[in-house]
């Protein structure tokens, strides 16, 4: 069962399968080719099975089963169909619809036209395009939502621990080179004139609009928002909660068809206009100038980070109370300012530290500082940070005494796909199953050859 904790456990594939963006599973020039199987009223495409063969090699599976590919995709086929039956996992069909025209537009925005688009990823049109999108976020919500729901109660004591690994340790990776890292993190601050600018400017817009230009052309040409810029700066359908609190305490104040004064939120500064409201949720319009800060004012935020850094160098101060203090990092300031790893515990493989902090790291050693630098965070706003080496792991063979909490991770994976196994065991038989000839020669691990059956 395990060749590298083999591709067949059950969360390995879940992970595969729904994980990735849309740019992983849907590529320049892909067409769907065919039906491979049917369950229920969902269906694996050959192209499902050929892009998942090529993830598969990519992250270095062992196997290039197709048989094995399509069963996996099978078995994750049937959790969307069951979770779209299960009446305690919410519909989500509207803001799915709505998140797919938030993508569609920030994928036109990375082309001239959509005509060009639609060419290089060989959809005749935009409803096409939109439906194959649609598709890959219905099934990544309702695959992991069943999935969570079957899993919720998984645990494994100490003891299963031990005895999960005595009984694959031969076959358990060996751990490559590893770092501990903490961050501070800032955004450096914007001058008073350059506020000041940026305000302006969206004045001029909405009294441009107010003297007869149209919202969308103005979001259109002017919105440093990719997502929405293209679609006119219309987002439909947001809950209450959705948004940041000052995008969302303005445009909840305003008439339908009223234009706010700017508005000042993490991403910038916005004029926005209240579309419409219905119940909990509204549709509006904004155009979003980016705080992006000058040279100038990346330079002031990294001279206050390197006296931090002297503050805590000098011993007046520890790292994590600076990290508390000072870090406009949500995801670590109160955590002392680590830097959680892929599999959510704070040791991250050396050569997957992105290259900008990976080259501020060269020569250092372990409680070494870096000297502030400037870096993107996940949303490319411009950041400064220092970075601390908590921790140097050498490549070694795993053990119960060196990593413990990444083999009980482990053993619960294994746990939660055996939950999830027995339950798609148990709706094998009530369940319509269709698997086309081409495939007859597989010798599957679960029962999808039976008679289908109609529910």
């Amino acid at each position: 069962m395990i060749n590298k904790l083999k591709i067949t456990f059950l969360l390995g594939v879940f992970t595969m399968l729904f994980s990735g963006n849309m740019n992983a599973q849907l590529k320049k020039g892909q067409l769907v080719d065919g039906i491979a199987a049917v369950i229920g009223d969902e269906i694996v495409l050959e192209s499902d099975i050929e892009e998942q063969l090529n993830y598969g090699k990519q992250q270095g599976a062992s196997t290039t089963d197709r048989c094995e590919f399509l069963e996996n995709l099978i078995n994750n086929k049937l959790l969307v169909y069951e979770a779209k039956r299960d009446t305690l996992i919410e519909n989500r069909s509207a803001a799915i619809k709505e998140q797919v025209n938030a993508k569609y537009s920030q994928m036109l925005s990375q082309f001239p036209d959509e005509k060009t688009m639609l060419a290089a990823y060989k959809f005749r049109n935009q409803y096409e395009l939109k439906n194959a999108l649609e598709k890959i976020d219905t099934d990544q919500y309702y695959g992991q939502s069943k999935y969570q729901r079957i899993t919720e109660k998984a645990d494994v004591t100490p003891n299963e621990v031990t005895d999960f690994y005595n009984m694959y340790k031969s076959q358990l990776p060996e751990i490559k080179d590893e770092v501990s890292l903490s961050q501070i993190m800032m955004f450096p601050k914007l001058t008073e004139a350059h506020k000041d600018e940026l305000i302006g400017k969206l004045k001029k817009i909405k009294a441009d609009i107010q003297g007869g230009e149209s919202f969308d052309s103005q979001a259109r040409i002017y919105s440093d928002d990719k997502g929405t810029a293209a679609n006119g700066g219309l987002m439909k359908n947001i809950f209450k909660g959705q948004m940041v609190k000052p995008f969302e305490a303005a445009a909840l104040n305003l008439q339908e068809g009223e234009i706010s004064d700017p508005v000042e939120s993490e991403f910038g500064y916005h004029i926005i206009q209240l579309v419409k409201k219905s119940g909990k949720a509204y549709d509006a319009r904004h155009i979003l100038l980016m705080a992006t800060p000058t040279e100038e004012e990346i330079t002031t935020a990294k001279k206050k980070l390197d006296s931090i850094r002297g503050l805590i160098l000098a011993e007046k101060m520890t790292f994590k109370d600076a990290a508390f203090k000072f870090s406009d990092d949500k995801r670590t300031k109160f955590n002392a300012g680590v830097i959680p790893g892929a599999d959510g515990s704070s040791k991250i493989e050396r050569v997957s530290i992105p290259g900008i902090i990976s080259y501020e790291l060269a020569g250092l050693n372990k409680n070494d500082i870096t000297t502030a630098f400037d870096d993107t965070d996940e949303r490319e706003r411009k950041v400064v940070k220092i970075v601390k080496i908590d921790d140097v792991i050498p490549s070694h063979q795993i053990t119960l005494e060196t990593d413990y909490d990444r083999i009980k991770q482990m053993a619960l994976n294994k746990r939660k796909g055996e939950m999830v196994e027995k339950f798609v065991n148990s709706k094998l038989p009530t369940t319509f199953i269709s698997i086309d000839g081409r495939y007859d020669n597989c010798s599957f691990k679960g029962n999808w050859k039976k008679e289908s059956l109609s529910k």
